[in-house]
């Protein structure tokens, strides 16, 4: 029985799953659902069917693998990528795997909230000023190795990927001052599935957020 992944038909915080899953070589089907246009910006294709999923705690993303139903996207993530040994070859590195998972998802967070704040454009300028140093942070970390952790890919490497990338389409030009973190985006895309992926899967040309945000 193939797995399920449900989320909004954007990017968001499905992008990195949707991308491991396909590295992972699972099946899955992708459920989306779709918030209506402004001023209104309706959910009712996810609330209609919220609660009756059988869901524990109802959420978007949602996953479900046999008996196992999920919500909140790192349970998620880190579920598939304990099924696929991408933690990290010790419980050294699945610690630093872990902090690491949890820093990227800080970085995120910080984007997603600009991008849905009404006051985007006030904003912004304080944003972009702040996104070099966090933007070294990284580039300090990763240095001159290929991944974040270890010699091999680990699930934080399809977080990072995801979001330096997404900050590029704010900023076009916020890697170049960064020539390692622009190549390992390039490693990662370079993955024959994840190439393959981006080529020919649908849900890679999602926007980035929904229809109520700013910055979509």
């Amino acid at each position: 029985m193939p797995m399920t992944l449900a989320y909004w038909k954007i990017k968001g915080l499905a992008h990195q799953i949707r991308t491991l899953l396909k590295y992972c070589g699972e099946e899955f089907e992708d459920v989306t659902y779709v918030q209506g246009d402004g001023p209104e910006f309706s959910r009712a294709s996810w609330l209609d069917v919220k609660y009756k999923l059988g869901l524990d705690f109802p959420n978007l993303p949602y996953f479900i693998d046999g008996d196992l139903k999920i919500t909140q996207s790192g349970a998620i993530f880190r579920h598939i990528a304990k099924k696929h040994n991408l933690c990290g070859v010790d419980a050294k590195e699945e610690t630093l795997v872990n902090m690491l998972f949890d820093e990227v998802m800080e970085f995120r967070m910080g984007f997603v909230r600009l991008c849905y704040n009404p006051d985007f454009e006030k904003l912004k300028p304080d944003f972009l000023k702040a996104l070099p140093g966090k933007l070294k942070a990284f580039s300090d970390y990763l240095a001159d190795h290929d991944w974040l952790v270890g010699k091999a890919v680990t699930m934080v490497d399809f977080s990072l990927a995801d979001v330096l990338t997404i900050h590029t389409k704010l900023v076009p030009n916020c890697l170049d001052a960064f020539p390692n973190l622009k190549a390992y985006v390039a490693r990662f895309e370079a993955l024959p599935a994840i190439k393959e992926f981006n080529e020919s899967n649908p849900a890679a040309k999602f926007p980035l957020n929904n229809n109520s945000a700013q910055f979509k």
